[in-house]
């Protein structure tokens, strides 16, 4: 048994920035749709292993990895979330809800089982901050099918599997719908008041200045065959697969 495993890096959405006493964001960047795959195979019971998955924002594809079992390489491609979030000149505005559709298509050639993983964070220019909260980072899981690993999953980290095997070409439901940063940021201010030559200076300082969210999705698949040894293997997860093919979690 083999299991092939690959997993890309994810790089800043969105600045926020404090100008002229409004809290504004600013650029919008992008951040990696991280793809992670587990082929495994199971000697001698296993005659097509051509596995895949695309992962899927707002109706489009942002990135894939599908192996090919007859040349035995993978072919990829990296995508961005959260580019087309804001229209050219748009400003991010504090408690909107913006679209943000994320599903998984099956790009392979095999039923498959499919977990993603989300995560969101805060960073400045040192690095991660874990002192500021991820649940201002508002994404909307929506059930559909999709069931949460709650013993898998943090404030930070949130561990989903589709309950239903997916066939080649189809794709699931979206596991998240909106996205939305939580307005009371813009409370989170200090001022201070200076004077001179008679004139009072008010200056505001947000504590969530100079900060970007971060917004990561990884999404895995394995066979449908043998799917119960198949998902303790390659995600370290009890699963029980009914006569029906659903998934649910011991």
């Amino acid at each position: 048994m083999s299991r092939n495993k690959k997993i890309f890096s994810a790089k800043p959405a969105i600045l926020l920035a404090a100008a002229a006493g409004l809290l504004l964001f600013a650029t919008v960047g992008s951040t990696r749709a991280a793809l992670t795959y587990y082929s495994e195979n199971y000697a001698a019971e296993v005659t097509v292993s051509n596995i895949g998955v695309t992962l899927t924002e707002n109706g489009t594809a942002v990135g894939y990895r599908d192996y090919t079992h007859k040349n035995g390489r993978w072919n990829e491609s990296e995508g961005t979330l959260l580019s087309g979030l804001l229209a050219d000149g748009e400003k991010f505005v504090p408690g909107k809800e913006y679209p943000e559709r994320l599903a998984v298509t099956n790009s392979g050639t095999i039923d498959t089982y499919i977990r993603v993983i989300v995560k969101k964070s805060w960073i400045d220019q040192e690095g991660k901050d874990t002192t500021l909260s991820p649940e201002l980072i508002d994404l909307n899981f929506t059930g559909n099918g999709w069931v949460i690993d709650e013993a898998s999953s943090t404030r930070e980290r949130t561990v989903l599997y589709y309950t239903k095997s997916i066939a080649s070409g189809e794709s699931t439901p979206d596991f998240t719908d909106t996205l939305r940063i939580d307005p009371s940021i813009a409370g989170k201010v200090t001022e201070t008041v200076t004077e001179e030559n008679g004139y009072q200076t008010i200056t505001t300082v947000y504590a969530y200045d100079g900060y970007q969210f971060q917004l990561e999705a990884e999404a895995d698949a394995v066979q449908t065959h043998n799917a119960a040894d198949a998902i303790k293997s390659a995600w370290g997860a009890d699963v029980v697969i009914s006569k029906d093919g659903s998934l649910s979690l011991k």
